[in-house]
């Protein structure tokens, strides 16, 4: 046992490229209380063989050899600096410029020489293994020293620009270059390859975030003829081959006014146990063929980006405002999940098919919430007649379904997501809060339904398939959770079972939260310290909806890993075999997992960023003016706060010019003289001092703080 526990220790350490505590090993490697002894007589001749080293602090590190080297990537650099992150997670590692030869921002390395310093790990890049290139986009700037370029990306200092006017640039502008170093020297220039415009337009900036982001814009020749061809077909007799024929159900959509790919339909009937919940959804696949320029481009883009001025599609308007867009009064091809469920909410049985229906009306969310609060004039009700009786059997399954969720430990986050008003030259006048409304929540609910139902066929029929995973949060992070719970004065004492913690104690920590001022604080704070949700070809399960089996198929007009599994599943319901269908499909799931998740990283990139910028632009409008806000975050320079219609800007604790405030290491800023605290979901008044388009930076000050005399 002794071996096998030293062997558990050292392949752990690998893994996280880290220190590690020693009782965080022990509850890694699921050692049980009675073999403590045991396992710390495996640590002890580790130590004695020189495989590690332990502090006073019981902090174990795996000492240096050849088998010490971490895949990472470099994630910010400075001028005689960097940090790299391990790419199986872990905490950022410190590089001294010396160590970097030659790795540039984003390149991935091998580290090693991985040792503890005083403030984390510290380590040197042993082989680069691919360049991540040199485009780096930025504004122009003078700050004294001639043309400079301010990155966008997390370079830490201005780079010197070369002879920029051939290209029509000019300081001040958003511009794309090529950064290389100059000969024989660590210093770097910029060459600039594109302009884009005035670095204080958030729209700019959304077009150089695309760039930055590799987010395809352009859809090729090839795939643009391919879906002119496909958006022009109509049905005909042999597209309806075997299809089962819903045009009889009371069907409708339900999105926003301004929505034109209604990839989504429900109905809703009442049965002698329960309910029966039909969701159609759009049949993508059908006509998005493997092997066309179409399916192409879709896999490379794998996700349509949302910016508050456009949306970048995954498939052209042909397709996702048109063959596919579930338009009411038409017929259109679907995949159908048909899903029973008793009085209680527990679903009794599900299948699914391809099918044909003809929605009966195009519901908007705006309108279905007037009827469900009895609001709804009599021209509203005429228009919902024919799925009136639908929609309120479909409100009463999702609240019995949310109900359930509650129970098992699903609870509401407050994600903070900005609604951008923009005037007629894009030109952002208003940011508010974006609600969701009784009609949001049902469609929310009837369509985790049908995902669940999805992954349950796909598990049960043992198909390679695509599941949407959300993992158990990192030990280390909930007691980073904790810590912080106590600090704000909420008990923790649900969360102590760190190392097989559960969506109820998350639960459970927000209900301590809910209706104060905390809310929105201790929300951000389960956020950040979940996993991220990602896609895997293994059902790993849901934490976050405390959920066994869940993948995404409702949204294959916008996302490819709901087109994937539709494919899978349409071979399986054809009566493919398993043994084709693991021939055809085994390295295409994997490969849209795989790629899928990267690409999902990159559109959520741009949405923030680009949603920071247009935030920043309406501030830009409102300099000097007092809000009352929330603090969201604190730091050792200051803290940051939210305001009640979402935006966040930094306010620098130098600015409080009668007091001294220090840093307590978690969540205050304390006065020494006074012990007056500034607190995580303490509410502060401030006043708006700065805001940076280009950085998407905004800068608050105490409130009566006099505009001019910010220097930040």
């Amino acid at each position: 046992m002794v071996e096998d526990i030293k062997k558990g220790i050292l392949e752990a350490l690998q893994s996280a490229g880290q220190n590690l505590s020693s009782r965080f090993l022990m509850r890694k490697l699921n050692i049980p209380e009675k073999y403590k002894n045991t396992f710390y007589l495996a640590l002890n001749q580790l130590r004695s063989d020189n495989k590690i080293s332990v502090d006073s602090r019981h902090m174990v590190q795996l000492n240096a050899d050849d088998s010490q080297r971490v895949p990472a990537a470099i994630v910010s650099l400075s001028r005689t600096f960097a940090f790299a992150r391990p790419d199986d997670g872990g905490e950022d590692m410190f590089l001294r410029g010396a160590d970097l030869h030659g790795a540039f921002l984003g390149d991935s390395v091998i580290l090693g020489n991985i040792r503890q310093g005083a403030k984390g790990p510290t380590c040197e890049v042993m082989e680069i293994t691919e360049r991540a290139g040199t485009i780096i986009n930025g504004s122009i700037v003078d700050e004294g020293y001639g043309p400079e370029l301010r990155p966008d990306a997390a370079i830490r200092f201005n780079i010197p620009i070369e002879e920029f006017v051939h290209c029509g640039a000019k300081i001040g502008d958003k511009v794309q270059t090529n950064v290389h170093r100059l000969p024989h020297s660590s210093h770097f220039a910029a060459q600039v390859m594109k302009t884009y415009g005035r670095c204080d337009c958030a729209r700019i900036c959304a077009d150089s975030l695309i760039d930055s982001n590799s987010i395809r814009t352009v859809f090729p020749a090839e795939a643009k003829a391919e879906a002119q061809a496909i958006g022009s077909r109509k049905i005909t007799e042999q597209d309806l081959n075997g299809r089962a024929d819903f045009r009889d159900w009371p069907i409708c959509t339900i999105d926003s006014a301004s929505a034109k790919d209604l990839d989504d339909a429900i109905s809703v009937v009442r049965t002698e146990n329960g309910y029966r919940l039909g969701v159609h959804i759009a049949d993508v696949s059908y006509y998005v063929r493997p092997g066309s320029a179409l399916d192409d481009e879709a896999r490379q883009r794998a996700t349509s980006v949302y910016l508050p001025d456009r949306v970048v599609p995954m498939l052209p308007e042909e397709i996702s405002n048109g063959v596919c867009s579930l338009n009411a009064g038409t017929d259109k091809l679907t995949f159908s999940g048909v899903m029973d469920f008793d009085k209680a909410g527990t679903m009794t049985h599900y299948e699914f098919h391809k099918s044909v229906i003809d929605s009966k009306v195009r519901g908007v969310y705006d309108e279905v919430n007037q009827i469900f609060d009895g609001t709804a004039d009599e021209t509203l009700l005429k228009k919902y007649a024919p799925v009136l009786d639908s929609l309120t059997a479909g409100r009463e399954l999702a609240g019995i379904l949310k109900a359930n969720a509650r129970k098992a430990g699903n609870f509401d986050i407050d994600s903070s997501e900005s609604d951008f008003v923009l005037d007629e030259n894009g030109k952002c006048i208003d940011v508010m809060p974006r609600h969701s409304g009784p009609s949001e929540q049902m469609i929310e609910q009837l369509m985790i339904a049908a995902n669940q139902a999805a992954a349950k066929l796909g598990k049960e029929k043992k198909l390679p398939f695509v599941y949407r995973v959300h993992e158990n949060p990192d030990p280390d992070r909930v007691d980073s959770l904790k810590e912080l719970l106590v600090a704000i004065g909420l008990n923790p004492v649900c969360l102590a079972h760190t190392a097989d913690v559960t969506a109820k104690d998350f639960a459970k920590v927000m209900e301590q939260a809910v209706g104060t001022p905390k809310e929105k604080v201790v929300s951000h704070q389960l956020l950040r310290t979940m996993a991220k949700a990602r896609y895997d070809t293994k059902p790993l399960g849901h934490f976050g909806l405390a959920l066994e089996d869940y993948c995404h198929f409702t949204s294959p007009i916008r996302r490819y890993p709901d087109t994937s599994i539709h494919r899978i599943m349409s071979a399986y319901l054809s009566g493919e075999s398993k043994a084709e269908i693991d021939r055809k499909y085994t390295e295409f799931a994997a490969e849209s997992a795989k790629h899928s998740s990267e690409r999902e990283i990159k559109a959520m990139n741009t949405e923030r960023s680009a949603d920071d910028c247009y935030a920043a632009e309406y501030m830009e409008q409102h300099l000097g003016e007092e809000y009352e806000g929330i603090i969201s975050g604190v730091t050792m320079r200051g803290v940051f706060v939210q305001l009640p219609n979402t935006v966040e800007g930094f306010v620098p604790v130098a600015l409080f010019t009668d007091k001294h405030f220090e840093f307590d290491g978690q969540v205050s800023q304390i006065d020494e003289a006074t012990r007056e605290r500034m607190t995580i979901g303490d509410t502060l008044r401030v006043v708006s001092v700065a805001a940076d388009v280009s950085s998407g930076r905004i800068d608050f000050a105490p409130a009566g703080y006099e505009l001019e005399n910010a220097k930040l």
